[in-house]
Formats: C-alpha cells, sequence, structure tokens
C-alpha cells in the first residue's frame, strides 16, 4: 500500500524556481534578476551574491552538501563536478559558503571532453557559465545549476549555448512578422518543445549476462523468438506490476524536480514503454530530458532493472525514438501554429506554415544530419520510425486549403459553403481534421510539428536548433519583403501563395516507407540519406555553414567542430560494436556450438553401439558442422577487415558503412542461426524470448 502523494505539494519542491526565488531572495535581488532575464543585461556582482546566498540556504536546508555546474558537453550526455560548501573558519571548523562568483563561472577540466579540433588535447581550460533562465536544483545531495561551457578562447563546447542563440534568433525574426500585422505587445517569442520518451526496461540479471547489451546498449546477435509484437498485445496494454512500481517512482522524482511528466504507457514492442512531458520552452525541454534520462537509468537500477536508450536493442521489434513536438508561442501564450478562427489570424498562420514549408525544404539535409547516429541507423525506415527522407505531412484539409492558394481556386470547407480563397477571406482551419501519418517524418498536428526523426538516446538541443535556425532564417526573409511593401495585402498573397508554391514538393501525405515514395523522393529533388556515413558531408556544406554563421548560432570553427565529433563518434560505435561481436562469437557462440556438436558426436556413438537410429543426431551435426564453419570465416573476415579500416575520418565512416556493417551483418546471420541449432542449456547468453517475456 502506497502512501498517499500530494502532487501539488511535491511538484517542484527540489526546484529554486521564481515562486521559491521570490519566497527566499530581497525584493530588490528578486528584480534585479528579473530586469537580468528581460532585458539580457549582466547580472550584477551584488545581486549574484544574493542569489548564491538564498540558494545555498535553501539547497543546505534540503540535505544539499555540494553544488555543481551542470553542463551539456558534444558528448550528447550531461556533465559536473561536485564542490562542496565548506570553507575552513581558521579554527578547525567550518562553514557554509557559496558566493556569486563562485555561482555564475565555473573552472572545470576540459581536456578530455570531444572538442572536434577547437582546441589540443594540452589545452584543458574550459569555463561554465550560469543559465539564469534555467532553474537550478537539488538531486543526491548537490544544488545543480545548469550551465553553459565554453573553451579559454570563448568558443562553445556544448550543447546549450547554441540552442539560446537560436531560441534568440527565431524570437527576434517572429516578433517582426508580428509587428506587421498590428501586434505590439509581444516582446519575445518562444520556441516550445515536447519530447516523448521512449525506452525498453530489462531485469538486471539478465542484462548483466550479456556482453553486447553492457558494451553498447544493443542485441548484437539473437534469433527472431517464437512469439515478437505481431500480437500487438503489448501496446497500450496493462503495465505490469514491477513496470508500474518503477513508472510511479520515476514520476514522484521527476515531479519533484519540476519536470511535467504526464503521460506513460506501453509502447509497441514487448518491454517498450514511453514517457511524454507537458510542452515548455525549448532550453528547459532540453534540461529535462537530459534529467528525465538520467533518472530513468538510476530509479530502474532500484527496482532491479536496466533502462535502455539505444535506438535498436532488438532486431524485429520496434525501435526507440523521441517525438519532438515543436511549435512557437508568444509570451502571453498564443500559439502561432494555431490556425485562428478570423481571416487575419489565418493569414498570420500562414505566413508561419509558409516560412516552416520553405526552411525544412532549403535546408532538408541539415535536419536529416541532427538525427544522424550510428545507433538510429538501425531504426530509421522500419517498425513506425519514419524513413531518412525528409518530408512534411499537413492533412487532407490543409493540403486543399494550400492548393486552393497556389492555384488561385475556389476552396469548399467541409460541410459548409463555398468560398474564395485570399489571405482577407481565408476560412477557419480546424484542428486534427486528419489521422496521424506515423511514416511521416515532420507531421503537423493541429497547432505544431511533430518531429519523428529524434532517436530515443541523443539530446535534443541539436534538431531543436536547426528548427529554429531555418525558421528564423525564412522569417527574416519575408519580414525583409513585407516591411518594404507599399501595399501589404498583396504583398502578403504573393508572398504566401509564392512560398507555398516553391516548396510544395516536401508536402507529402502517403506512405513514406514504400518503394514508390522513394523514386517519387528523387523525381521531386529531394534527397535520400539513408545512413549516417552518407548524411554526415552534407552537414558542412556551404549553405548549412553560411546559414549558421549568418545567423550567429555558430562560428565555421564551431559548427566544423561538431561534424568531426559526430563523424568521429559514429566511427567509434561501429568499432566497438565489432569488436564486441568478434570477442562474443569467439569465446561464447563457436564454444558453445562446439561444445553442443561433440555431446551430439558422443550420443550418436553411443547410439551405433547399440545400433539405434541416429538420422536426427547426425543431420543436426551436419547442419551445426556447416555454420560453425561459415561462423568461424565471418569472425575472420571482419577481424581481417577492421585492420584495414582508412586513418582519415571521412573515409573511415564510408569504409565502416559500405565493409565493416555488413561484414557484421553476416555474422550475426550465422550465429543466429546456430542459436536456432543449439540446444538452449548450451547457450550462453539469454535468448529474445528470456529479454523480451521475462
Amino acid at each position: 500500500m502506497h502512501d498517499v502523494l500530494n502532487v501539488p505539494e511535491i511538484f517542484g519542491s527540489d526546484v529554486f524556481n521564481e515562486a521559491t526565488m521570490k519566497q527566499r531572495l530581497p525584493e530588490h535581488i528578486y528584480r534585479g534578476w528579473k530586469n537580468c532575464i528581460a532585458s539580457g543585461v549582466q547580472l550584477p556582482l551584488e545581486v549574484a551574491d544574493g542569489i548564491a546566498e538564498g540558494m545555498k540556504v535553501w539547497a543546505t536546508e534540503k540535505g544539499a552538501t555540494h553544488f555543481t555546474h551542470w553542463f551539456q558537453p558534444m558528448t550528447g550526455i550531461t556533465a559536473e563536478k561536485h564542490d562542496s560548501f565548506i570553507s575552513p573558519t581558521g579554527d578547525g571548523r567550518v562553514i557554509m559558503e557559496f558566493s556569486g562568483k563562485e555561482l555564475v563561472r565555473g573552472e572545470p577540466d576540459a581536456s578530455s571532453f570531444p572538442s572536434g579540433g577547437l582546441r589540443a588535447t594540452f589545452e584543458a581550460r574550459g569555463y561554465t557559465a550560469w543559465d539564469p533562465t534555467a532553474c537550478a536544483f537539488v538531486k543526491d545531495g548537490s544544488l545543480y545549476i545548469p550551465t553553459c561551457f565554453f573553451s579559454y578562447t570563448g568558443e562553445s563546447l556544448d550543447k546549450k549555448t547554441p540552442l539560446l542563440r537560436s531560441m534568440d534568433e527565431v524570437s527576434r525574426e517572429a516578433v517582426r512578422i508580428l509587428r506587421l500585422f498590428g501586434d505590439f505587445q509581444t516582446k519575445r517569442v518562444i520556441a516550445s518543445v515536447g519530447a516523448e520518451q521512449e525506452y525498453f526496461l530489462l531485469p538486471k540479471d539478465l542484462y548483466a549476462q550479456r556482453e553486447d547489451l553492457r558494451l553498447t546498449g544493443r542485441t548484437l546477435f539473437g534469433a527472431q523468438p517464437p512469439k515478437g509484437q505481431e500480437l500487438d498485445d503489448h501496446y497500450f496494454g496493462t503495465i505490469r506490476t514491477r513496470v508500474s512500481e518503477f513508472m510511479r517512482d520515476l514520476d514522484e522524482q521527476l515531479w519533484r524536480l519540476g519536470i511535467l511528466s504526464k503521460t506513460k504507457h506501453n509502447e509497441g514492442a514487448p518491454c517498450q514503454h514511453e514517457l511524454a512531458p507537458i510542452y515548455t520552452n525549448a532550453n528547459t525541454a532540453c534540461d529535462d530530458n537530459q534529467i528525465i534520462m538520467a533518472t530513468m537509468k538510476k530509479c530502474a537500477a532500484k527496482h532491479n532493472l536496466v533502462c535502455l536508450l539505444h535506438e535498436k536493442p532488438f532486431a524485429g521489434v520496434n525501435g526507440s525514438g523521441k517525438h519532438n513536438n515543436w511549435s512557437l508561442a508568444t509570451d502571453s501564450g498564443k500559439n502561432l501554429f494555431s490556425p485562428g478562427k478570423t481571416p487575419s489570424q489565418n493569414a498570420q498562420f500562414l505566413v508561419f506554415l509558409a516560412a516552416f514549408l520553405a526552411g525544412v525544404d532549403e535546408y532538408q539535409d541539415f535536419l536529416r544530419c541532427t538525427v544522424a547516429t550510428a545507433s538510429n541507423d538501425h531504426r530509421l525506415g522500419a517498425n513506425e520510425a519514419p524513413p531518412a527522407i525528409v518530408s512534411i505531412f499537413l492533412g487532407s484539409e490543409l493540403n486543399a486549403v494550400i492548393k486552393s492558394i497556389i492555384d488561385g481556386a475556389n476552396y469548399i470547407e467541409p460541410e459548409k459553403s463555398m468560398l474564395r480563397i485570399g489571405v482577407d477571406v481565408l476560412p477557419a482551419i480546424p484542428k486534427d481534421t486528419t489521422d496521424r501519418n506515423r511514416t511521416s517524418p515532420l507531421a503537423f498536428t493541429g497547432n505544431k510539428f511533430e518531429f519523428r526523426m529524434l532517436g530515443s538516446s541523443q539530446s535534443i538541443a541539436g534538431p531543436n536548433i536547426a528548427l529554429n535556425t531555418i525558421m528564423a532564417e525564412e522569417l527574416g526573409k519575408f519580414a525583409d519583403v513585407l516591411e518594404k511593401a507599399d501595399d501589404f495585402d498583396t504583398a502578403l498573397q504573393d508572398l504566401i501563395c509564392k512560398a507555398l508554391k516553391d516548396h510544395s514538393r516536401i508536402i507529402f501525405d502517403g506512405n513514406g516507407y514504400s518503394e514508390e515514395w522513394k523514386k517519387e523522393a528523387v523525381s521531386r529533388g529531394l534527397s535520400n540519406l539513408p545512413s549516417t556515413a552518407e548524411a554526415l558531408p552534407t552537414y558542412i556544406s556551404q549553405k548549412n555553414i553560411d546559414l549558421v554563421t549568418r545567423r550567429g548560432i555558430f562560428t565555421e570553427n564551431e559548427f566544423r567542430a561538431r561534424y568531426a565529433i559526430h563523424l568521429d563518434s559514429y566511427n567509434k560505435i561501429v568499432n566497438i560494436e565489432a569488436r564486441t561481436m568478434v570477442d562474443m562469437a569467439l569465446h561464447q557462440i563457436l564454444p558453445a556450438a562446439l561444445h553442443y556438436s561433440r555431446s551430439l558426436c558422443d550420443a550418436v556413438n553411443a547410439k551405433k553401439g547399440l545400433g539405434a537410429s541416429c538420422q536426427a543426431e547426425s543431420q543436426l551435426i551436419g547442419d551445426l558442422s556447416s555454420h560453425t564453419d561459415a561462423l568461424y570465416s565471418a569472425i575472420t573476415r571482419l577481424k581481417e577487415d577492421m585492420t584495414k579500416v582508412p586513418k582519415e575520418a571521412r573515409a573511415a565512416s564510408q569504409y565502416y558503412h559500405s565493409v565493416i556493417v555488413p561484414d557484421m551483418e553476416n555474422l550475426r546471420g550465422e550465429a543466429d542461426i546456430l542459436e536456432a541449432l543449439t540446444d538452449k542449456a548450451y547457450w550462453p547468453y539469454p535468448t529474445y524470448s528470456d529479454l523480451l517475456f521475462y
């Protein structure tokens, strides 16, 4: 029997949020912080000292003994170095101190974080700077302070800094558009994000018995079980008691940290689940998603479970992704992707819609690269994950509206009268007028776009940086035209019509898995980059470099550094997986199959002595012998090919993709056949049946 949980009382109780600041800080300190947030000015030292003192007192009351500048290096996960509050008094005693300088700035060692060539290995110095727009929180006896991370020369070494830059850019350009529509109240437009998180849960004891899971996060071998997800009986099914206990614990921890964990359910694959939060600003959503992933892993361990965030832990069943729901909202809470109920609102909506279509079409490769990882390669294009071809799903009614505008034709609103389309008389566009297309990479779902290509383990910063940046670029172009127009209505009509016509190729509502779509996408001039090795070179195209540098999101060096890091990560992951496969095949699978063969041979000899038939044993021995030979040949080939990997990173990625990955697939194929032939008592690790149906 659980204690009754008072959610409103515990929610955000471990967060130094605005309500707590208002309660805990002197009025002039609180106002100083508010002014800093509103105007973007530097925080005065007096204000920083006041906030630091209030934070320290609040945190120590909650049992915190340390503080840490919590940041997001380019590893895709978070980093932290903990310092205690203690300060010696000189008489053998200590006091608890925390200054404004310690709050605002820290200096962790940066030498072992990936930099993509931004600095030499021996240049170890890195700095963290407090992000005053993000709330500090207490966890595991430490005060966590969200920070940006940058080098000695001022270059960004993290994912938060460019995200904040992109949010500023899209806000600035969106406000320009709103001013043209007579909105002089909005001061800021906020990129809003809700990131649904999929994951797998496995028993810790079974996980520990598999070297591939421990070293790579996925099963590199595994014959298909007699039952998979064919019956769809796990999707939205009754949650196991053990998993339900984990979810309850997880929700409580997240709620205490002010994270709006809203929905939990079983996903399509056995052992797969999903958590969905409520939307918040992109910066907070990114921080929250990192906390969610880390908390899932810790919480699972408490329940003797392991949380797998890999995109494809098991072949043949659904992989895990992150559905990134993205929209723009004013500081008063108005969603700019909500079609609205009046002609003027609809005209404004169409401007933002046209800008989004144009941005995605022009920078489709940029978006594709933000979700390109070795692990996501296994997921894209199958089992409810969208294909690698970027397209946008709008739904039948919105498509009809767009077609009418492009053609200058009549639009018949469903079950209503016929209306002439023009931005001044556009009828209301209802939300959710069509089904969701789960094969679409980007789907409009009433008042937002759902970017479905993200991998479950990745940071959501990169994709949202891209969405914000391309939107800022297109809105800026639109504003440049409209601000110079003598006749605003005519210019607006022409602008929307031209943008929709020029970029309609990116709209696709059909089956993204079909071979016909791949051919049609080519005829439309859309790119198809099915693997990370093929996608990443387009990341540093001159068009993308010009975009991010022009918008001030990255310097060219910062942008190229991220390309180098993504490429290096891909190469290392495939290398680790290949070496793990060789180790498991040579030292576990091959001995198990040979041991079983030997026992069958002993049985044949014994039966022959009795004059009994040995047909079944003999046939099985022959099959085992054939496939153990093939397995050893596959091991040898993979080992040999691994010695030929080129030194240069891009060439290495192409080699890994075209040579090593097929070698690995061949090795797995032979191993999985042997698993199906070998007595389970001899098999060296838990099978898919054991793992998925524990």
